[in-house]
């Protein structure tokens, strides 16, 4: 705000609240009272004094909502970065549960692979140990056989 003439003064942001306690005015012939217009001055001068410490307490209280407002946005660029990076973590970790899930899947087929070959494997000895035991078996009744016969053979031969 620029100032501007009144009688000898200058009014505007330069006006000190001293400017306004000690300011003199000429007195004319049928002038003001000087011991009110003396208390007014100093009731402008407190009011001027209280807007000043005022504002300037509010220039230093809007300074510390500035730096306050600095760290927060700090700390939320820093929890954005943390954001990324716990994304970022949680996609690899997700990659890596997958891979090793497939491994684990691919293992289990082998070894059910095996587990499988190695059942159709007992299967076939378990077949060849039956065919076996028949063979054994049939060769034990005709021998049995056999001997019966010839058991029966000799009977005959006996009774007569």
């Amino acid at each position: 705000m620029e100032g501007r003439k009144t009688g000898e003064f200058q009014v505007g942001s330069d006006l000190t609240p001293l400017d306004i306690r000690y300011q003199e005015f000429r007195l004319g012939l049928r002038g003001y009272a000087v011991a009110e217009v003396r208390e007014y001055l100093a009731r402008v001068a407190d009011v001027q004094t209280a807007l000043i410490e005022e504002n300037e307490r509010l220039r230093n209280r809007i300074r510390e909502l500035e730096a306050e407002l600095s760290k927060a946005r700090e700390g939320e660029a820093e929890l954005k970065r943390a954001v990324v990076a716990a994304e970022r973590i949680a996609r690899e970790i997700k990659a890596q549960a997958e891979r090793e899930a497939e491994l684990i899947k691919r293992e289990t087929e082998a070894e059910r692979q095996v587990a499988l070959q190695e059942l159709i494997e007992q299967m076939k000895r378990i077949r060849t140990e039956i065919e076996q035991v028949r063979n054994e078996r049939d060769l034990f009744v005709s021998q049995f056989r056999a001997m019966l016969e010839s058991y029966l053979a000799s009977l005959e031969r006996f009774k007569r």
